[in-house]
């Protein structure tokens, strides 16, 4: 009897860690795409990842609007997205793709919100790459219905710090980054210092004002979900700005 209840309650405790772990529920939003010579957005846009496709976001990535995009705060979340409550424009099936925010799309409050402001505070609207947007739906579509939620991100290898700045600025942009693909706190350690708090400074590039020139560095990455992974020594001592290291991976 005692080792049935063991079994039960081992049961329910593993139940209720799925339940805490599955995704978000739907939610309802608005789906565009822009047009690229080579089908996918490859601008460095308002996150500062540069080249989509050397970071390996590629096609698979979006711009949200000003609701979604929470002042670049959401950079690198992963959204999973599907086509829905169209029989003309939706794919057979409401096939699903994930994507990653790398972008802000800019509201238009010369248009109206139906027509051309889809951006518009606070519509809820994903601007994304004409090839992955054709995944889902009809390329001739303007605008489609779609839901959408927020997923984990799975990454390849670790986290990847790249860096930049001059003798008295020094920024660090994260990409790569695994799990709920959010950061909202990151640290900087020298071999001569402590750990010092960066600043945001745009999308996912962060600053300080230190000088570390000279000096190894690691890094403490805090995510959205309050969890936080430190890399230890990932740019040996006769680093450059131009750069880019590997770290752990969450």
């Amino acid at each position: 009897m005692a080792a049935l209840k063991t079994t039960l309650l081992c049961l329910l405790v593993f139940k209720a860690w799925v339940a805490a772990t599955n995704t978000e529920e739907w939610k309802t939003a608005t789906a565009t795409y822009t047009k690229e010579t080579d089908g996918s957005i490859i601008n460095e846009g308002a996150c500062g990842y540069g080249d989509l496709h050397r970071i390996t976001y590629g096609k698979y990535s979006a711009g949200l609007s000003s609701i979604l995009f929470n002042r670049g705060s959401t950079c690198g979340a992963c959204y999973e997205m599907r086509c829905v409550d169209h029989i003309l424009w939706c794919l057979q099936g409401s096939p699903s793709i994930v994507l990653t925010a790398t972008d802000f799309c800019p509201p238009n409050f010369g248009l109206s919100a139906d027509y051309g402001g889809w951006c518009n505070f606070p519509k809820e609207h994903f601007e994304m790459s004409e090839a992955a947007f054709a995944e889902i739906a009809e390329r001739k579509a303007d605008i489609v219905p779609v839901q959408y939620r927020r997923v984990k991100c799975a990454r390849r290898g670790g986290l990847r710090f790249t860096l930049s700045g001059s003798s008295h600025f020094y920024q660090v942009l994260i990409t790569n980054v695994g799990l709920d693909g959010e950061v909202v706190a990151v640290k900087v350690k020298g071999s001569k210092t402590g750990w010092i708090p960066m600043a945001r400074n745009w999308g996912q590039n962060w600053q300080s004002n230190i000088n570390l020139k000279g000096q190894p560095l690691s890094f403490e990455v805090t995510s959205s979900t309050g969890r936080t992974l430190t890399s230890y020594n990932v740019a040996p001592a006769k680093w450059r700005f131009g750069q880019t290291f590997e770290g752990k991976q969450f």
